[in-house]
């Protein structure tokens, strides 16, 4: 029998104008009888009252720390013996907080666990390798759904189930990362620990995908800015072949195809990757685009 969630539990929610999405997510986790704290990102729009009308407690940062970053304010403020690490637009089935302490006493060695994700057009999310799971089988990534409960390469951020201490033990979400493969990272410090990624398909969750934040104009661009910024770090930090050099080239000759022919959404897509990567390769720092650091150069090369 597992412990009440209640008692066990405290949900940490990420909001960055994500008053669209968040009643779901709050409603969710209450009816699972759990008490989430919400860490709102600077918002614009009302999320910070909305989540506090529901109950939650809620962190306001008067800027956008980031999507690790301000998980680890969350978890830091948390008492319960486990978090629960939430997207705003996630959505728990019923019984699924339960299903997950249950599988967490099942199996002791679990370092994360994480629901069967369900996507809005009702596909199974399953990634079948990560960039940092290179040294495991399956380097092609083929994809072989699961129909119960196994290991996994990794598990995605928008709904983990960790022991608090062992997140905190790990340092958390690398705060040098704003946004994209801070899960993948964390995945890779708690597997080389000796913990199990433990996929738990009996505790079901519906994600939104792209819709924990409002649209806006920009938006995209700084998205795929930190995405390919990102890679670079996480790669550069694991001994992987530098992505960035191919990454600029291709999607600067795509930025410049979208300016020829006016197209605009291609033009931010492709810009924005091509200047996340050349960022990288000129060793400027994601939290220095931000305004969270003092601008200055990153080391491309590990020590």
């Amino acid at each position: 029998m597992p412990p009440s969630p209640a008692a066990t539990v405290t949900a940490v929610v990420v909001a960055f104008d994500s008053a669209h999405a968040l009643p779901a997510c709050l409603d969710a986790l209450a009816r699972e009888g759990v008490h989430a704290i919400v860490v709102d990102n600077g918002s614009e729009d009302d999320s910070a009252a909305l989540a506090e009308a529901r109950g939650a407690r809620v962190v306001r940062n008067s800027r956008n720390e980031g999507f690790g970053r301000a998980n680890n304010i969350g978890v830091r403020a948390a008492e319960t013996d486990y978090v629960l690490l939430v997207n705003p637009d996630l959505v728990l089935d019923p019984g699924a907080v339960a299903e997950l302490l249950t599988a967490a006493a099942r199996y002791p060695d679990a370092g994360i666990l994480a629901p069967r994700i369900v996507e809005p057009d009702g596909r199974l999310f399953f990634q079948a390798r990560s960039l940092l799971s290179a040294y495991l089988p399956n380097p092609r990534g083929v994809l072989r759904l699961p129909e119960g409960d196994c290991c996994a390469p990794f598990l995605s951020g928008a709904a983990m189930l960790m022991r608090r201490d062992l997140f905190l033990a790990c340092g958390g979400f690398d705060e040098q990362i704003f946004l994209f493969y801070e899960d993948d990272d964390l995945c890779r410090r708690v597997a080389d620990a000796g913990h199990a990624l433990v996929h738990v398909h009996a505790a079901v969750a519906r994600h939104g995908r792209g819709r924990s934040s409002a649209p806006k104009r920009g938006r995209i661009f700084t998205t795929r800015w930190h995405q390919a910024w990102s890679k670079g770090y996480v790669s550069r930090k694991y001994g992987l072949t530098d992505p960035t050099p191919a990454m600029f080239l291709v999607n600067a000759a795509k930025a410049l195809g979208a300016c020829l022919v006016f197209n605009r959404g291609r033009l931010e897509r492709y810009g924005g990757s091509a200047a996340g990567a050349l960022a990288w390769l000129t060793g400027r720092t994601a939290l220095a685009r931000q305004g969270l650091a003092t601008p200055g150069k990153v080391r491309r090369r590990a020590a």
